[in-house]
């Protein structure tokens, strides 16, 4: 049995751990070569591998859970519909034969499953017998299916860490001041909300969360602002980047007609800088716009125990499931109970992910106080639990390095 495996789309702390995973998990299996593509499909189309199998000892497994980015780069590749074009299926099912691959791989979000759900119905239709199974991963949390996805709950704990500190150096200056900090999340504000668990006995928490779920005017966003500040004179706030009008028009748009990436996908950026410029604008305040930016995806050092653990294991399940016959399958996390919290891996049909999208629910969003319900701190608390030990050098922490 050989088997190949690639990342691909944006990282995240964990996305390492699901390698992990599918590597540990194939070895027990006992395949003869383990492959790593090189930039995902993008790489595998250009016969760019690593062997696995050859490079990666026991130590580099456990430095490869605690390194962030991709070990294996990744890309942002769309396979166009097989019917409209047939040359990329053609090239991969030809490499596939001649590597003799058992086991296709892939971790990633909602386009890396479209790639696999592709692949699995152009296989299917040829009579290949390659397996094609996904392995999820996005900070995003926004696929569907799974209860949540490997790499939120780092990223989670991330976001809520940051805003808490910001709060504490908010008060510092007996003035008036708006900092309004821009979080990743385009059309799905899980990671946003993630700002809500900063509330604790020793923070008061953020003042106002805005997610792309709700629709977002700029007239009550001024309003609530300036009523907050005859209350208090620091205010920190937590957006989306994704916030959008009723129009359906990202607030970032409002500065700057926003470009688009391979599949479709505006770029968006800017939207904290806007609002901030409106504040300083309409309520003569003193205002910052932070942008925690790709921070939230890499920040290894502070992933949650709970998401290394659930990322590699959800790789090893998913590799067990190619070599027992499976495809056109996606792992997936199953949480049994919430206190105590009991979660495990399992797979779902990749139909059923691909191309969908999960929302935050709307009965989790307290519209009226720009908040989050308990309902969602009940779901994400024991996501960001625990802490992995690191191995330091020089002061810093070590990861893999190829």
């Amino acid at each position: 049995m050989n088997v190949v495996v690639g990342q691909s789309g944006g990282p995240t702390s964990v996305i390492n751990a699901s390698l992990a995973g599918v590597f540990v998990g194939a070895k027990q299996a006992g395949a003869k070569k383990i492959y790593g593509m090189q930039n995902g499909i993008q790489g595998f189309l250009q016969e760019k591998f690593i062997r696995l199998d050859e490079v990666l000892t026991e130590e580099k497994v456990e430095l490869l859970k605690r390194t962030p980015a991709c070990y294996l780069g990744s890309c942002r590749y769309k396979l166009k519909p097989a019917e409209k074009d047939g040359s990329d299926y053609q090239k991969i099912f030809a490499i596939l034969a001649k590597y003799q691959i058992d086991c296709f791989l892939y971790i990633g979000g909602n386009d890396s499953m479209d790639t696999v759900a592709k692949l699995s119905a152009y296989g299917k239709k040829i009579g290949s017998p390659v397996r094609f199974v996904g392995v999820p991963k996005t900070i995003d949390n926004d696929l569907m299916i799974t209860d949540h996805t490997p790499g939120y709950g780092s990223a989670a704990k991330f976001v809520a860490t940051a805003m808490k500190e910001l709060v504490c150096d908010s008060t510092i200056y007996d003035l008036y001041s708006v900092t309004i900090v821009e979080i990743m999340g385009r059309n799905a504000g899980w990671l946003t909300a993630a700002s809500a668990l900063a509330k604790d006995e020793d923070c008061e928490g953020v003042d106002m969360i805005c997610l792309p779920e709700t629709p977002f005017t700029l007239d009550e966003f001024i309003g609530r602002v300036a009523a907050l500040l005859k209350e208090k004179k620091s205010l920190v706030i937590a957006v989306s980047e994704g916030v959008k009008l009723p129009d359906g028009r990202y607030v970032c748009e409002l500065a700057s007609e926003a470009s688009e990436d391979v599949f479709g996908h505006k770029n968006l950026t800017g939207t904290a800088s806007f609002l901030a410029s409106v504040c300083a604008k309409e309520l003569k305040t003193k205002t910052r716009a932070i942008e925690l930016s790709t921070l939230q995806r890499c920040a290894a050092h502070i992933a949650s125990l709970t998401d290394v653990n659930e990322a590699f294991e959800v790789g090893r399940y998913a590799l067990n499931a190619a070599v027992s016959g499976q495809s056109c399958v996606a792992g997936v996390l199953i949480r049994d109970n919430d206190s105590p919290y009991i979660c495990r891996a399992g797979v779902a049909p990749v139909d059923e992910i691909a191309n969908f999208e999960k929302t935050v629910p709307l009965g989790w969003i307290d519209r009226e106080n720009w908040s989050l319900r308990e309902q969602f701190l009940v779901y994400a608390r024991p996501l960001i639990m625990g802490e992995l030990a690191h191995t330091y050098e020089n002061g810093l922490p070590k990861h893999i390095s190829k």
